[in-house]
């Protein structure tokens, strides 16, 4: 077998290193057939491609052998401080035949990524693609975030606890949202997950609150134990979220969007009820699919969601350097 070469990523590889994004993303599609098909055309992986290679300070790595590209990864920094110094691969910016080669692709491109201080690495890889996930992990990555799908089919309803029931939000319900919007992000930044999301102020959440409870664009559910509401979750067109984009965006998706249940209500099933009413909302409303995604060190959604029949699609692994 001839010699791969390994170079910077240029203009020049986009059409090459799409026709190896359209052909994984065919393969994807093999296991989950809800991704969109329009990915598996060159023109749109191409596309893709072309979009992130034009994002500010993107940079990677191009594999050659015999003139022809094996290989390829592409980054880009986020500018939120949440992720810290950054570089993004996301779903559109990896490919390739062989996954040994990703190893001397990442070598070359995090060279350049560290030096411009950017020490916080982060990647979406399709979560079927074991050989690929590997070649990762064997690079010092760790599974951070699991993307996930199912059909937009109303599930079969588990027995409820007595007194358990689920509802549309209405605005008496705001003090309860509030609330609720601030447990999410209160559970993920504690063991294990040690997230350093920001959580907000309740003066916050109320105002956004008022303004937001009667969008048609947003289905909010509350669950009710006893007259009271101890949790709550959101569903919307996934065209309305800023997650799940590119490859790992599906045509026509509903979209899961949020879920909370107060701590002294949780292991009763609400958040299950809750899953259920977003799923059977989707199926009622027309879309063919339904996404969500978690945090895997967060026990209870990456255990919850895999119950209500969520696959994964895509895994978001994560390196820091230097610790």
């Amino acid at each position: 077998m001839s010699r791969v070469e390994i170079r910077p990523f240029a203009a020049g590889d986009l059409t090459g290193c799409g026709a190896l994004l359209a052909e994984r993303h065919r393969r994807h599609r093999v296991t989950q057939p809800l991704l969109s098909p329009r990915f598996e055309a060159v023109e749109a992986a191409v596309a893709e491609l072309t979009a992130v290679f034009k994002t500010g300070d993107a940079s990677g790595a191009v594999a050659i052998r015999a003139g022809v590209p094996v290989g390829f990864v592409l980054g880009a920094p986020k500018t939120s401080p949440v992720w810290g110094p950054n570089i993004w691969v996301e779903a559109a910016g990896q490919a390739v035949t062989d996954a040994e080669v990703m190893r001397d692709l990442y070598a070359a491109a995090a060279t350049r990524w560290v030096d411009e201080g950017r020490t916080a690495h982060y990647v979406v890889v399709p979560a079927d693609d074991a050989d690929l996930v590997r070649a990762w992990f064997r690079l010092g990555f760790g599974q951070q975030h699991a993307h996930a799908i199912r059909p937009a089919e109303r599930p079969v309803v588990a027995s409820r606890a007595d007194g358990l029931s689920v509802r549309r939000a209405t605005r008496a319900d705001i003090p309860e949202l509030a609330r609720l919007d601030l447990e999410l992000p209160t559970h993920q930044g504690r063991s294990p997950t040690f997230s350093a999301g920001r959580v907000g102020t309740i003066e916050e959440s109320l105002a956004d609150w008022a303004d937001d409870i009667d969008n048609p664009d947003f289905a909010t559910f509350v669950a009710v134990r006893d007259g009271m509401v101890i949790g709550s979750a959101i569903g919307c067109a996934l065209e309305k979220s800023s997650s799940h984009l590119s490859l790992a965006r599906p045509d026509n998706a509903g979209f899961l969007g949020f879920a909370a249940v107060f701590p002294s209500a949780r292991g009763t099933g609400a958040g299950r009820a809750l899953g259920e009413a977003v799923i059977g909302w989707a199926a009622d409303s027309g879309f063919g699919s339904v996404v969500t995604d978690w945090r895997v060190t967060n026990l209870l959604s990456s255990r919850a969601w895999p119950r209500l029949g969520f696959t994964e699609t895509f895994l978001r692994l994560h390196r820091t350097i230097g610790y």
